[in-house]
This record gives C-alpha cells, sequence and structure tokens, in this order.
C-alpha cells in the first residue's frame, strides 16, 4: 500500500512539473514571439499525451525508447505532408523531450535533478528567445512584379517600394529567378529584427510558398 501510494505522489508531482513547464514554455516563452496558436494545441496534446503513456511503464529505458518512438511515429504521421519551420519543430522536440524526462525521473524520484533541468530548459528557452547575445535574422521568399526595380541602380527604389508595401525596415534584398515571360523575380528579403518579421507574417502582407518560412542567421 505506502508503495502504490509513493507511486501515486510521484506521478501526480511529475504531472504537476510536466505541466507547469509546457505552460511556461508554450505560453509565455514560444507563443509570444510566434503567435500560432495550432502548434500550441499541438505541442501541450503531444506532451501531456506522451507524459501519460510512459508514466505507465516502469521500466526508465523502455520508457525512454517507447517515448522517442512515439514522437518518430507522430513526425511521420502528422508532419510529412505539411512543412513545419525549424523553430517550431525545435519546440515540438523539446516539449516531447520534456515530458519523456520527467516521466522517466518522476518514475525514479530524481527531484532534484529533475527540477533542475526544467528550470535550466526554461532559461535557456527564454534567453535564445529573447536573442540575448545574438543577432538573428528572418527572411521571406516573395514574388515581385516590378522587375524594372530589379536592377542593380534601382536597389534604392526597390527596398523603398518593399518598405512602403510592408511598413518594415528590409536589412537587404536578394534575386533569385526571374521570369521574363511575365515580368517577375522572385526575391529574398531580409529583415532587421525577428519581431518585425512576425508582425509582418501576422499581417500576412508578404505569401510565401509554405504559408511561414523563416531562416535564422548568425
Amino acid at each position: 500500500m505506502a508503495n502504490i501510494m509513493n507511486n501515486l505522489i510521484n506521478f501526480l508531482l511529475g504531472f504537476a512539473l510536466n505541466l507547469i513547464a509546457s505552460i511556461v514554455i508554450i505560453r509565455f516563452i514560444y507563443y509570444p514571439s510566434n503567435q500560432n496558436k495550432p502548434y500550441v494545441f499541438t505541442f501541450m496534446a503531444l506532451g501531456t499525451t506522451l507524459f501519460f503513456v510512459l508514466s505507465l511503464l516502469t521500466s526508465i529505458e523502455l520508457s525512454v525508447g517507447v517515448g522517442f518512438g512515439l514522437f518518430a511515429i507522430f513526425s511521420i504521421l502528422r508532419y510529412r505532408t505539411d512543412t513545419i519551420p525549424i523553430r517550431d519543430m525545435t519546440y515540438l522536440f523539446v516539449i516531447a523531450a520534456l515530458s519523456v524526462m520527467n516521466a522517466a525521473g518522476a518514475s525514479s524520484a530524481a527531484w532534484p535533478q529533475l527540477i533542475i533541468a526544467n528550470f535550466g530548459l526554461v532559461i535557456l528557452l527564454f534567453v535564445l528567445e529573447h536573442e540575448w547575445g545574438f543577432q538573428f535574422e528572418l527572411s521571406k521568399e516573395v514574388v515581385y512584379e516590378k522587375i524594372e526595380l530589379i536592377d542593380p541602380q534601382h536597389r534604392a527604389e526597390l527596398l523603398a517600394d518593399l518598405e512602403a508595401r510592408t511598413g518594415m525596415r528590409i536589412k537587404r534584398v536578394e534575386i533569385g529567378k526571374i521570369d521574363f515571360m511575365r515580368d517577375i523575380a522572385q526575391l529574398r528579403v531580409v529583415f532587421d529584427t525577428h519581431q518585425q518579421g512576425l508582425a509582418l507574417h501576422a499581417a500576412g502582407t508578404l505569401p510565401s510558398s509554405d504559408g511561414r518560412q523563416d531562416h535564422d542567421d548568425d
């Protein structure tokens, strides 16, 4: 009876720790910067489900193996036909790994290590998401119809036109494929800050081939 109560207490404490860490990461770190509601649902549902499934497994080695196996299955079934940005895929992996870690740690009652690991992961994501000490750029692939402005001597006019349309400060523009038959060109527009790109994405001003294609450069 005492062993059952200890297991139940460890399960409840592990669930509470996993839920709190997931909410902090998703609601207060991921969502303010990405504003992507569908992924919020995915992260919370996946993380909670993984924790419950792994908590029913008594072997730590088996729990870890099954946990990452389930994550691989979910990735194949759901995301093989839907392009997911690298940043969102990273958060998906973090939430899955967090659930595996908390479920395995709670079953072994390794609470000091578990609390430190959760706290350290939250702090790391917070620091990275706020770009402390890093210089991030965000780029968008766009189709541009004023093909006469892609000439190097009209670069200032090109930047001014794109900034007027988007309301964002553009750092540079890279010329890609040019279609003279339709008088259009594919441009890669690079923004100064991550926040500017997110605001542009939320406004839907510049469409891209995958709906949200961002790129972080040093």
